[in-house]
């Protein structure tokens, strides 16, 4: 199909305003700052909804902070605000905050109208028309919400259309259809967009997903193809209750699976800022999430790497290098030659048949213990079953004291062995383990090398564990633009977290 003749599909993300309706999530101001700005510029989205009118100092000032940066780069066409029927109340809130789009929400079901506002349709059409009216004088672009637009089709439909009909009248840019409680099933998505659409073609409409009954990535495939021409989405689809629409997943779809359509997004930043939210919210993604999740593109199956090596006979269209990630082969009890070859290859090594085999029994056996195997002990596995002299340690952590007193900022003295080379250091940290980072920081900050940087710390006592529990550290690094894992084993929490590292000292 030609460019020319695809739909453009308006992409609004709405992680800061209704996903950060997450419980117990809230992002100060400069967090809001950093993620707009990434949806703008990295990711693309068309527009971004930041906020509610009327809320506290903060958020107003959080609010300030971005349509400031967005004016000066040219954005502020895309920041978005929320505003309510309330006479000229949201309008001069969004104009102290230098705002210049809103969305307005309004009432898309007689239910919400009688028993929430308790008015008629003819005074809520009113009301609604007095707020364009001024929003328009004061040079605000105006899109209408119709909350609880979904029941409202499904149980009085007629006042839906008498609202449209009123709307079309009116200088809107953009109608918006919620399915506010995450009720719809896709084929009453299709129907009712269909018939709006048909019924009012000259109309910009957006669909707003709820995943209540995980059905938001199904209805977002069925509104764009009943004719929507917007989506609202969330990073890692947050927002309240079961969450919003996820954007990772419903730019996969449409780019997969709806031929006549496109969008600005770039899918190679969608798991950059899936992981800048997640750190910055502390709403921790499911490992299974789609796109996004630890796990997704990680086989674990001794038969798909097999396969993988063999054409390809596992892979579907979504390729882990389309999102910025990389494939990976899990080590655990079903991993297989394949498997472990794959990873030894990722590690420079060769084993003959004989060899492979021995390390994959020793593989199984720990995956039947419940053990993690990163990439990084196959080393020592080798080393281990192979019977070959000790792993070659370059860099030996020869000793450590580490000090944790009341009122004083920990810290550690620390003795490392690097080729040969001894060298110690002494340094503080907010806790034990930083502050034996910054000694060892100070140490190959001598040596001009370079150290990985943390990604991801996470530690794992067994169920029902005693204090003398041991304890397992799993460490994510990165390092020139690759990530690996290194882990530790000790009863000690720290002492764990040290040995994972002394493996990463190693591995780089």
């Amino acid at each position: 199909m030609h460019e020319g003749k695809l739909r453009h599909i308006e992409i609004m993300d709405t992680t800061l305003r209704d996903g950060e309706q997450t419980s117990s999530v809230s992002f100060s101001a400069s967090e809001k700052l950093t993620i707009a700005q990434l949806l703008l510029t990295e990711v693309k989205v068309d527009r971004i909804e930041i906020a509610s009118a009327r809320v506290s100092e903060g958020e107003f000032q959080a609010v300030k902070k971005i349509t400031q940066w967005a004016k000066d780069n040219g954005y502020l066409d895309k920041i978005v605000v929320l505003t309510f029927v309330d006479g000229t109340t949201s309008i001069e809130w969004m104009l102290e905050a230098g705002a210049k789009v809103m969305n307005l929400l309004t009432k898309g079901s007689l239910n919400h109208l009688t028993h929430q506002l308790k008015k008629t349709p003819q005074q809520h059409f009113e009301e609604v028309g007095a707020v364009i009216a001024l929003a328009q004088k004061n040079n605000i672009d105006c899109n209408v919400y119709l909350e609880d637009w979904s029941n409202g089709m499904r149980h009085s439909k007629e006042y839906v259309f008498q609202y449209l009909d009123f709307l079309a009248t009116q200088p809107v840019k953009r109608i918006l259809l919620p399915d506010t409680l995450g009720v719809l099933i896709p084929s009453e998505t299709r129907e009712y967009i269909s018939s709006i659409v048909q019924r009012y073609p000259k109309i910009h409409f957006d669909f707003h997903a709820h995943n209540d009954y995980d059905l938001s990535i199904a209805n977002v495939f069925e509104a764009v193809n009943a004719g929507a021409k917007g989506l609202h989405l969330t990073v890692n689809g947050m927002g309240e209750r079961a969450g919003n629409a996820p954007l990772a997943s419903a730019i996969a779809v449409l780019n997969d699976y709806v031929k006549d359509v496109k969008t600005n997004v770039v899918e190679k930043s969608l798991y950059t800022v899936s992981k800048l939210v997640e750190t910055f919210s502390g709403f921790r993604i499911p490992v299974n999430k789609p796109v996004v999740g630890e796990n997704v593109f990680t086989q674990t199956a001794g038969i798909h790497a097999d396969g993988d090596k063999k054409n390809n006979l596992y892979f579907n269209d979504l390729m882990p290098e389309r999102f910025g990630r990389q494939r990976k082969y899990a080590l655990g009890k079903t991993s297989g030659k394949a498997n472990i070859e794959n990873n030894l290859q990722q590690l420079g090594i060769q084993l003959s048949d004989e060899d492979l085999k021995k390390v994959t029994q020793r593989i199984i056996e720990l995956g039947d213990k419940k053990e993690v195997v990163t990439q990084s002990d196959l080393p020592y596995i080798l080393s281990d079953v192979l019977d070959s002299n000790s792993i070659d340690e370059k860099v030996h952590i020869e000793n450590y004291v580490l000090t944790h007193s009341k009122n004083l900022r920990p810290s550690v003295t620390l003795k490392i062995n690097m080729e040969g080379e001894i060298f110690e250091a002494h340094a503080q940290g907010d806790g034990q383990y930083d502050a034996f980072m910054n000694a060892l920081k100070h140490i190959y900050a001598l040596k001009k090398k370079e150290l990985p940087q943390l990604t991801d710390y996470a530690v794992r006592i067994p169920p029902g564990g005693k204090s003398d529990a041991l304890c397992e550290t799993i460490i994510t690094w990165c390092y020139q633009h690759r990530e690996f894992k290194t882990r530790g084993l000790d009863s000690d929490q720290t002492v764990s977290a040290i040995k994972a590292t002394q493996k990463m000292l190693n591995q780089i």
